[in-house]
C-alpha cells in the first residue's frame, strides 16, 4: 500500500513548492513557478486519490480502525508516563508525536482541500499573470496548502495546532499581499488579531483535554471517552467542548469572532475563494468534528454549537 504508507508525502509536496519559490522564486519564470507550485499540489491531488482509494480496502480489511503511522515523538519523555492519573483512571502520557491519521473524515477533507486547491491554483495562473510579487504569491499558497494538509492528517492535536496556526499565518500573508495599501495592511491585521483570541480558546481547550486524557492523541482520546468514568456533562469536558468552540468560531468566522471576514477581501481573488469560501473556514468545522467523542459528553456545548 504505496500511498498509505507514505501518506506523509502528501503535506511535503506544497511544502517543497514553498521552499523553492522562497529561495529560488525570484529568478523563476512565471512558467517555471507554475510548473513547481501548480504541480505540487496536482501531485498532491494523486496521491490523496490514491491514499483514499487504499484506505478503502484497508478499511474493508480491518473495519472501524483508522490508519494511523507514526514518524517520531517530537514531545514527551521516552515512557511518556508522568505518574499522574487522569480522571478516567489512565496513566497520563503527555507525548505529541509527528503522525498522520487516514479514516473517513480525513479522507473526504483530504480529497476536498487538494481538490478545490488544485482548482485554485490552476485558475490563479491565470488571473495573477499580470501581477507584481507572482512567485510570492504561489509561495504563500503553497504553504497555505502545507499547514491545511497538516491540520487534516495529523493524529494528535498537537500537530493539528501547528497546522492551524500556519493556515492563520498564511491567511494574514495572503490577504495583506498588497502591503503597499495600507486597506490591506489593516485587514490582514484585524484577521491575524481576530484568530489569536480564537486560538487562545483552542489551546486552553487542548491544555484542559490534556489534563483530563493525560493524551493529545485522538484514538486515545476517542478510546478512554467511550470507555471512561466520566459523567454525562462533566463539568471540566464541558469546559473543555467550549473552549474548542472558541477556536473553531474564530477561524470559521462566526459570531461574534467574524469582524475579520468582510475586511479579508482585500486579498486577491483567489485568496477569498481558497480561505473564505472553500478550505480555511471550513477547519473549525474540521475541529470540532474531530473532537466530537468531547462534545458527545457534553450536551450543554453540543446544543450550543447547534444554536
Amino acid at each position: 500500500m504505496f500511498f498509505l504508507d507514505h501518506i506523509w508525502i502528501i503535506p511535503l509536496l506544497p511544502a517543497f513548492g514553498a521552499a523553492m519559490m522562497f529561495f529560488f522564486g525570484r529568478k523563476m519564470h512565471k512558467a517555471t513557478v507554475n510548473v513547481v507550485c501548480v504541480g505540487m499540489i496536482v501531485l498532491a491531488f494523486l496521491m490523496s486519490l490514491g491514499a483514499v482509494w487504499q484506505y478503502a480496502d484497508y478499511a474493508h480489511d480491518v473495519p472501524g480502525k483508522p490508519f494511523e503511522t507514526i514518524l517520531y515523538t517530537w514531545l514527551g519523555s521516552d515512557t511518556g508516563n508522568l505518574n499522574y492519573v487522569t480522571q478516567s483512571g489512565a496513566p497520563a502520557e503527555f507525548k505529541a508525536e509527528v503522525g498522520f491519521l487516514l479514516d473517513p473524515l480525513s479522507s473526504i477533507w483530504l480529497l476536498f482541500v487538494t481538490g478545490v486547491g488544485m482548482l485554485i491554483h490552476i485558475y490563479s495562473t491565470g488571473y495573477m499573470a499580470h501581477e507584481g510579487g507572482y512567485y510570492r504569491f504561489f509561495g504563500y499558497l503553497n504553504l497555505f496548502m502545507f499547514s491545511m494538509l497538516v491540520l487534516i492528517l495529523g493524529n494528535n492535536y498537537a500537530q493539528l495546532f501547528v497546522g492551524w496556526e500556519g493556515v492563520g499565518l498564511c491567511s494574514y500573508l495572503l490577504i495583506g499581499f498588497y502591503f503597499h495599501r495600507k486597506s490591506a495592511t489593516d485587514a490582514a491585521n484585524k484577521a491575524f488579531i481576530v484568530n489569536r483570541i480564537g486560538d487562545a480558546g483552542f489551546l486552553l481547550g487542548m491544555f484542559t483535554i490534556a489534563w483530563c486524557f493525560g493524551s493529545f492523541r485522538f484514538t486515545d482520546i476517542n478510546h478512554l471517552a467511550r470507555n471512561g468514568h466520566f459523567a454525562l456533562g462533566d463539568p471540566v469536558i464541558t469546559l473543555a467542548a467550549f473552549l474548542l468552540f472558541v477556536g473553531a468560531t474564530g477561524k470559521s468566522a462566526q459570531i461574534p469572532l467574524y469582524i475579520w471576514l468582510p475586511d479579508a477581501m482585500e486579498g486577491p481573488t483567489p485568496v477569498s475563494a481558497l480561505i473564505h469560501a472553500a478550505t480555511m473556514v471550513t477547519a473549525g468545522v474540521y475541529m470540532v468534528a474531530r473532537s466530537n467523542a468531547i462534545f458527545v459528553l457534553a450536551p450543554t456545548a453540543m446544543k450550543t454549537v447547534a444554536i
